[in-house]
């Protein structure tokens, strides 16, 4: 009911996402933002615009209204750049497409906050004799749902124009609930909802803005209100008011959820909705147990990094495995119970650690076969830091391709005649040795010792130490300093939703330093980069109050 209304309203709403844009992408930081309503705000920083990701909508739905609150409707895609969603956000475009879809999802959302079954909770209050145009109502719910939101409170002419706008909608449908519904569904559109937009305050951003890159870091969801009267008192704004509110936050129970959805992007698990193999060839692999595989390796993550505050480098050789009934038939592990638990591969079993998960190893395969190639690349790309150049247009993939081949057998015999060609060589030297350690698990990630009859040979060599298989390959990787240094550099693109400057580079090194220094443990990492001043610069390039506070800052690690 309320669709043309809000139909109506929605050249408002893009011109307020224009404008807003339009600011950030001149660096207008200086002149200040009017909005639709008359308001003005400083602009934000140039690059420091996020568009949430879908989990990031869905958790601030969540979070202001409650779970029984249903997003239905479909997303525009979040983008991968560089490896990272995260960075993918700062990459600031909504379609049209992707605004009719944004629309659509707010129009729901609206509607069932103002139902019958929702209203007296969510809204909590009606006209009246003291109210009778509802105008304080609609004020009073703006202001209170706007400042979760929009994780900021809400100027007064800002609710005085969304009740405004709700009590003449109302008038025009005949119902203060549904204006109230066309009001709420404009602000979904917003871009102050839709974007994490920093506000400057000198070289670093804002308080409100501190606690949205804190939130978002930390728990991978809007600030909470005990963070935003932190944010409103200042207390963000010293180093021990900043330092308590992070260790409030990493111990609270959303703290994993940040740790997860970090993981989830570093590792492209993502990537597994929608992942299909051939049945013929791979009959135990269906929809349902690529999705729990990628919430077997997430929940063998967590478990590991946040609950046992363990070592990173442990990830690569670890026994412990998250394990369901459904994933039973992939290990070849007989599981008795319902739900989820941990088993312990026993030692002279052929898996332990990341490297043998059947997550990555069937993501990073093709529908009807393995690829040492795709494999490598991967590890090389995501847990190396290196980049790998895409294959010149022009490559002849039939030899590899050719599983059926009567002489090359084996992939790896298939692989050495495809390296006589010297331009593809230079790349599969770096991933093939690699991707060929892995050959044991078949292309849903299953083990086997054999193809076609041949016996697998998964030996090779990695930083002049050579291995035998997945096991020797996962201890390397647990003993490069490689490996750790590019999930801190990885960590702070993510917090930052950028690559790497080169005022970044000595921060990062000393947070490489100190993640060694203290164990190598995530958590410890994580409030590192929280309570880093350089995390909260307006830009890449650190003032000098920023560089002050990191010299004058306490190490309370």
């Amino acid at each position: 009911m309320i669709r043309h209304v809000i139909r109506g309203a929605r050249h408002t709403v893009v011109a307020r996402m224009v404008l807003a844009l339009a600011a950030v992408a001149l660096g207008a930081a200086s002149a200040g933002l009017a909005t639709a309503d008359g308001d003005t705000h400083s602009a934000p920083e140039p690059g420091s615009v996020r568009r949430l990701t879908e989990a990031q909508y869905r958790a601030a739905i969540a979070d202001t209204f409650g779970d029984d609150i249903k997003i239905i409707g479909r997303f525009e895609p979040d983008l991968r750049v560089d490896g990272l969603i995260a960075v993918g956000t700062s990459v600031v475009s909504v379609t049209p497409g992707g605004l009719d879809q944004y629309e659509h999802l707010a129009r729901g959302v609206a509607e069932q906050v103002t139902d019958a079954a929702h209203r007296n909770r969510l809204v909590g209050c009606a006209p009246g004799p003291a109210d009778p145009s509802g105008v304080k109502c609609a004020a009073t719910f703006f202001a209170r749902v706007g400042r979760m939101l929009y994780r900021r409170p809400l100027t007064s002419a800002e609710t005085g124009g969304l009740a405004r706008l709700a009590i003449a909608g109302g008038r025009g449908l005949g119902n203060f609930d549904q204006g109230l519904a066309t009001a709420l569904a404009g602000m979904l559109t917003s871009p102050e909802f839709l974007f994490r937009m920093d506000r400057a305050a000198g070289h670093a951003v804002d308080g409100y803005s501190k606690a949205q890159r804190l939130s978002y870091l930390l728990w991978n969801a809007g600030p909470d209100d005990a963070l935003l009267a932190a944010a409103g008192a200042g207390a963000l704004d010293t180093p021990d008011g900043l330092a308590h509110t992070v260790d409030r936050m990493i111990a609270a129970p959303q703290f994993a959820r940040g740790v997860r959805a970090f993981f989830s992007d570093f590792l492209a698990l993502d990537d597994m909705d929608g992942l299909s193999k051939d049945p013929l060839l791979y009959p135990a692999f269906n929809a349902s147990v690529a999705a729990d595989l990628r919430e077997q390796t997430l929940r063998t993550i967590t478990d590991l990094l946040v609950t046992q505050r363990g070592d990173y480098r442990d990830l690569f050789t670890t026994r412990r495995i998250a394990m369901t009934r459904t994933l039973g038939p992939i290990y070849q592990v007989p599981v008795a119970r319902d739900g989820w638990s941990v088993h312990e591969f026993p030692v002279g079993d052929p898996r332990s650690g990341l490297l043998s998960h059947a997550s990555l190893l069937a993501l990073h395969a093709h529908p009807g076969r393995t690829s040492p190639t795709l494999r490598g690349k991967a590890i090389r790309e995501t847990l190396l830091c290196e980049k790998i150049p895409s294959p010149p247009a022009n490559v002849n993939f039939a030899v590899v391709q050719d599983v059926n081949n009567a002489t090359l057998r084996t992939t790896r015999a298939r692989l050495a005649a495809h390296l006589d060609d010297e331009q593809c060589a230079s790349c599969h030297k770096l991933t093939d040795p690699l991707g060929l350690g892995l050959e044991n698990f078949d292309g849903a990630g299953q083990f086997r010792v054999a193809e076609r009859g041949d016996v697998i040979d998964a030996s090779g060599s990695f930083d002049q130490r050579r291995f035998d298989n997945a096991i020797g390959l996962g201890q390397i990787f647990h003993d490069s300093p490689k490996v750790a240094a590019c999930l801190v550099a990885t960590t702070w693109r993510y917090a930052t939703g950028r690559n790497i400057t080169a005022a970044d580079a000595p921060v990062v090194a000393e947070l490489d330093r100190r993640f060694a220094a203290q164990g190598y443990r995530v958590v410890d990492l994580m409030r590192a980069i929280a309570v880093e001043p350089a995390f909260y610069a307006t830009s890449p390039t650190a003032g000098p109050d920023v560089v002050a506070a990191r010299a004058n800052r306490k190490d309370r690690s």
